[in-house]
Order: C-alpha cells, then sequence, then structure tokens
C-alpha cells in the first residue's frame, strides 16, 4: 500500500496532463483530418501562410488554389482550418 501513496502524484499528474493536454490535441487533430478530407473544388480558403485562393484541383495529399496572380500548388495540411471557417461565415 505504501507504493502505491508514494506513486500516486505521478499516476494524477500523467491523468491531468491527459485530459488537459493530451486528449484536446487528439480531438483538433481529428477535427483538422475531417476539414482536410471534406475539401472539394469551389471551395474558398486561406492558407496558414496568409494565402486567398479557391480550389481548383484536389490531388491526394496536394491541392491546386487559384489566387488573382495565378495558380498555386500547395499542401493540404497548410489550409488553415480556423480562417477558412470564419472566412465561410462571414461570406454566407
Amino acid at each position: 500500500m505504501e507504493q502505491i501513496s508514494q506513486f500516486l502524484p505521478f499516476i494524477l499528474m500523467f491523468v491531468v496532463l491527459y485530459f488537459f493536454m493530451i486528449l484536446p490535441q487528439q480531438k483538433r487533430a481529428k477535427k483538422e483530418k475531417a476539414f482536410e478530407s471534406g475539401l472539394k473544388v469551389g471551395d474558398k480558403i486561406i492558407t496558414k501562410s496568409g494565402f486567398h485562393g479557391k480550389i481548383a484541383e484536389i490531388a491526394e495529399t496536394s491541392v491546386v488554389i487559384e489566387t488573382m496572380s495565378g495558380k498555386l500548388k500547395i499542401e493540404r495540411s497548410a489550409i488553415s482550418m480556423e480562417m477558412s471557417a470564419a472566412l465561410a461565415t462571414k461570406k454566407a
């Protein structure tokens, strides 16, 4: 019983760490994956670096966006979920 009480603070710290840091990060990653897989041609997006554009083509891991200055090929992971969602709600 004494051994368990020695490790109890470490176990408690791990549980708190899991619920406040690891679990929310996993939920966020899951939402971003769903967002990336739900992209379709014609969606207006904003990249994490700030480029605004409309999706012209979709490939397995990348997309081609059409901007005012031409077309750019970017990775799907470079598209910002938060800024694109804010853009969609502002336009709607």
